[in-house]
Formats: structure tokens, C-alpha cells, sequence
């Protein structure tokens, strides 16, 4: 298990699998150099980042460089922030980073895995953290629950619209890696998995893109081929009784969920397959007034651990 003691954790050892790396052997970017929008040489207008805007700063993290780090631990106006990429799963979510005591948490690549998605681990006490759940499921911090803040995924073109005073990811990151090769193209195209899953829904392309919301213990699925190919969209909708507005920027392939108050709120946009793996009983939005519930799951059987398989 790539060094880390699993004796004590709330997932079935048998669902936790090696990805191919060793422990950080996908290195984590920690104070990584920004540079101004202007300077972002490389950027192409349709190429997929992450957006985060807070505390009036906004910052873009590029997919091209995310690919090869996945984790960045950052400063967001003086809040310690970490931004994590999970390639096979196309989930980009971020946490606050403080602990209760006001000291900075550091993540790294654990090079293991669950549910086909990344397994994230802190650097005080080697707890492994599931980036999707954004809780600890094993070590000392089994059952912790991180802090998850909004972050977009989108067009570098439709962020910088929107924030033009962005700061951007350098590529200065100290590491020898071709930032404009995507080592996950095919796979995002292919509707087979290169990892197990606990829940797997036939019929519908595991690849799907989908925008997640959970609120509670509800979840529903807005997938984009429910929404008109082109343009902006709002909906509105209730999901666990409480009013939630969507903004789906169709030509991006990115959506946002504000709040009753008008806030932006936590959500996530994932493959189907990801999404569905971690929330087995979620609604799925069909473009009709109404969600459609998913039939019911059963676990699917957990396939044999390879050193054959890996990213």
C-alpha cells in the first residue's frame, strides 16, 4: 500500500488499489509560482482549467499541469487552500486547508486508489483522504471531513472572460513535464475504466460529463447532454428542500450552483461513472421538470489488484 498503514480504515481493503506510481511519485506542487493572465503563454482558449475566486482573488490552475501534479497546496488572499485534479475521474475540488488548531495541512499523492479516483494523504499524519467524499478513510484522521470550497472547471477562454485579472499556474514548476501533452486523451474518449468501481451503471457512457450536487444525504446528476448544445442556461431546482439555481455555460461544459442567497456552493463536475461510484443512489436530471430516480444498485463484484494496470 505504497507505505501507508491501512489497518485502520472504513473502506474494504480489497477497494483500495495501486495506481502505478509510488507515493508521490506524482509530485504535489506547494507554493507553486503564479504568473498574470498576459503571461500565461501555452494557454489555448479551449483548454480546461480550474477556477477559484476567493476573497477577491481569483486564480486559474491549468489541466495541463494538473495532469502531472494533481495536488497543489496554496495561498488563496493569505487562506491556505488545496486545489486536487483526479484525471480519471475529471474532478477538480478544493479544501481548506487549516486544521482545527490553525495549522497548515499539506496534501500529497498517496498512488493509490478508490474507486478509480485519486486517494489524497496528509503529510502530518499520513491519513489517506478520498478526494471525491472529501473525508478520511483511513489513519488517525479516519472520518474527518475536509472543508470543500467552490472551484469551476472550465475554458480558460470563459474564465478569463469572467475573471480577466486572473492569476495563472506557471509552468515554471521545477519539474521536467510536457505541460501541452495530455496523457489522458484517449482515455477520456474510451468507455472502458482502468480501475475498478464499487457501483457501475450500464447504458449510459461511463465518460458522460456530468455537474454534481449534494446536499445532506441527497445527490442528484445534471449530465450536459440534458441541457441545449450551445449558450447559457439557468435552472431552477430544489434538492433536499432547499431552492439551488444552476448556470450551465453549455459551450464551456461548465456549470455553477449558487444557493437561496444567491452564493456559490460547493458542486462538482465529474464523469458519470465517478460520480455514480461514490453516490449509487442519486437522482439523474433528464431535462424534464422532474429528476429521474436511478433504479436501484447492487455492489458490483471488486476485480482483482494488478501492478498491470496503472496510469
Amino acid at each position: 500500500m505504497n507505505g501507508f498503514d491501512v489497518s485502520q480504515r472504513d473502506i474494504p481493503l480489497a477497494e483500495i488499489h495501486r495506481g502505478g506510481p509510488p507515493r508521490d511519485g506524482i509530485p504535489a506542487l506547494t507554493d507553486p509560482e503564479f504568473v498574470a493572465a498576459t503571461s500565461a503563454h501555452g494557454l489555448q482558449p479551449d483548454d480546461r482549467i480550474l477556477g477559484l475566486h476567493r476573497n477577491g482573488v481569483s486564480k486559474a490552475y491549468p489541466l495541463g499541469i494538473m495532469n502531472y501534479h494533481e495536488v497543489v497546496n496554496d495561498f488563496v488572499a493569505g487562506e491556505a487552500i488545496t486545489v486536487t485534479y483526479c484525471p480519471l475521474c475529471f474532478t477538480g475540488v478544493a479544501f481548506e486547508a487549516r486544521t482545527d488548531d490553525g495549522s497548515r495541512r499539506l496534501f500529497g499523492v498517496s498512488g493509490l486508489l478508490y474507486n478509480s479516483a485519486v486517494l489524497l494523504y496528509d503529510r502530518d499524519s499520513e491519513s489517506l483522504w478520498s478526494q471525491i467524499s472529501a473525508t478520511a478513510v483511513t489513519g488517525p484522521r479516519i472520518g474527518e471531513q475536509l472543508t470543500m470550497v467552490p472551484v469551476d472547471n472550465t475554458t480558460w477562454s470563459a474564465w478569463r472572460r469572467e475573471h480577466p485579472d486572473t492569476q495563472v499556474l506557471s509552468r515554471n514548476t521545477n519539474y521536467a513535464r510536457n505541460y501541452d501533452r495530455d496523457p489522458y486523451a484517449a482515455y477520456a474518449e474510451d468507455d472502458a475504466l482502468m480501475f475498478p468501481v464499487a457501483f457501475r451503471m450500464q447504458g449510459k457512457h461511463p465518460k458522460t460529463p456530468v455537474l454534481g450536487v449534494r446536499i445532506e444525504d441527497q445527490a442528484r446528476a445534471y449530465p450536459f447532454p440534458a441541457f441545449p448544445e450551445t449558450g447559457r442556461h439557468r435552472l431552477e431546482d430544489t434538492l433536499a428542500g432547499q431552492e439551488i439555481t444552476l448556470l450551465i455555460d453549455a459551450d464551456a461544459q461548465s456549470g455553477r450552483v449558487l444557493d437561496a442567497r444567491g452564493e456559490e456552493m460547493p458542486s462538482m463536475i465529474a464523469y458519470w461513472f465517478a460520480w455514480f461510484a461514490f453516490h449509487p443512489h442519486t437522482e439523474r436530471y433528464t431535462g424534464d421538470p422532474a429528476p429521474l430516480p436511478l433504479p436501484d444498485v447492487t455492489r458490483a463484484p471488486s476485480l482483482p489488484d494488478t501492478d498491470q494496470t496503472s496510469r
